[in-house]
């Protein structure tokens, strides 16, 4: 019986009271211009079906949506997991309602998760997608809908930006590799359509190894555990040594696995290091170096600076988050 309480909807109570929306959304928020006999027929129909208000009922009485778009490539990852974890936190804390947009590694997809944005009249939206250009974003400023982009540095009038490095650090665990003596080579997972985080850290490791004039190697991967294991497994059948660097846990736990079971050693033969990291690092054995963000806490800064845009108290439009070390057992580091 309880579950079809909590189904009732407010269209239900205004059905079963006889009065409109808007009568229902001014008893539950104490509002006036209802007479006593109206508001507590409403009240006892509330009562006798079990209605929970919600978001709705206020929006309706307010005449102002509570409505935040999110555009994320994937709730699949981890990490994005995460970032939307901490939204949620606060979109509930806050009292807005999220309305979830995914896409796939297409610009054109992307393009269309905006138009979609647009269309649902939001009264605001957070953006993690990489195939998304300025541009694009501009476009749903246009509309004048405030919004924050994640991991891309745009900023205007109705636009901020939610930034986090990966790349200095990455280019810093490089030298500090070499500087210390280390002998392997190392290598890059290149993953097609990793987007512009990866193609960030990619950059960094290619141009400190030219610095330091060491050779180095970039691999294409599949972004998917089970094909990298079997493809690393091969792999390692000719290269006994080396130095891997990984994009996420995933792909990093399957070459430590490829390693192990062909009889190598890790760290002693090859060492790991995943760039994003999440719980799943500690988890793994051998553990996993990784870098490390809090993205439920990105998630969190994303959408109070997404409330505050809207009420127009956003001052520093631009936050940027570092990610730190964590050196466990897959390199020599630990």
């Amino acid at each position: 019986m309880e579950n079809l309480k909590d189904r009732v909807t407010i269209y239900q109570v205004a059905q079963a009271a006889g009065v409109s929306l808007a009568t229902v959304s001014r008893v539950i928020n104490k509002q006036g211009n209802v007479t006593e006999t109206t508001r507590a027929k409403v009240e006892e129909t509330i009562k006798r079906l079990g209605y929970k208000p919600s978001g709705l009922a206020q929006a309706l009485a307010t005449n102002k949506t509570t409505n935040i778009g999110v555009i994320i490539p994937s709730a699949n990852y981890v990490y994005i997991s995460n970032m939307l974890n901490g939204i949620s936190e606060v979109a509930k804390e806050k009292g807005f309602v999220l309305t979830l947009f995914t896409t796939s590694h297409s610009h054109e997809e992307a393009l269309s998760m905006i138009e979609k944005v647009i269309t649902t009249h939001v009264d605001g939206a957070i953006i993690f997608d990489d195939e998304l250009d300025e541009e694009d974003v501009m476009k749903i400023n246009s509309y004048s809908v405030p919004t924050i982009v994640v991991n891309n540095k745009i900023t205007g009038d109705r636009v901020g930006c939610v930034l986090f490095s990966y790349e200095d650090l990455l280019s810093e665990v490089i030298n500090d590799y070499y500087a210390k003596g280390g002998q392997k080579e190392m290598t890059f997972l290149h993953v097609h359509d990793g987007g512009r985080l990866l193609a960030h850290c990619e950059k960094s490791f290619v141009d400190a190894h030219e610095k330091l004039g060491k050779t180095y190697h970039i691999v294409n991967c599949d972004d998917s555990y089970t094909r990298t294991y079997s493809d690393f497994t091969e792999y390692f059948g000719h290269t006994k040594k080396g130095y891997f660097v990984a994009y996420r846990d995933s792909i990093a736990a399957a070459i430590e696995n490829a390693a192990t079971d062909v009889g190598l050693k890790v760290p002693e033969d090859i060492e790991v290091l995943s760039l994003v990291g999440t719980k799943y690092a500690n988890i793994v054995r051998p553990s996993l170096t990784s870098m490390q963000i809090d993205m439920s806490e990105v998630g969190k800064r994303a959408m109070y600076m997404l409330i505050d845009l809207i009420n127009r108290d956003l001052v520093e439009k631009s936050y940027k988050f570092d990610a730190h070390l964590v050196a466990r057992n897959s390199t020599s580091e630990k």
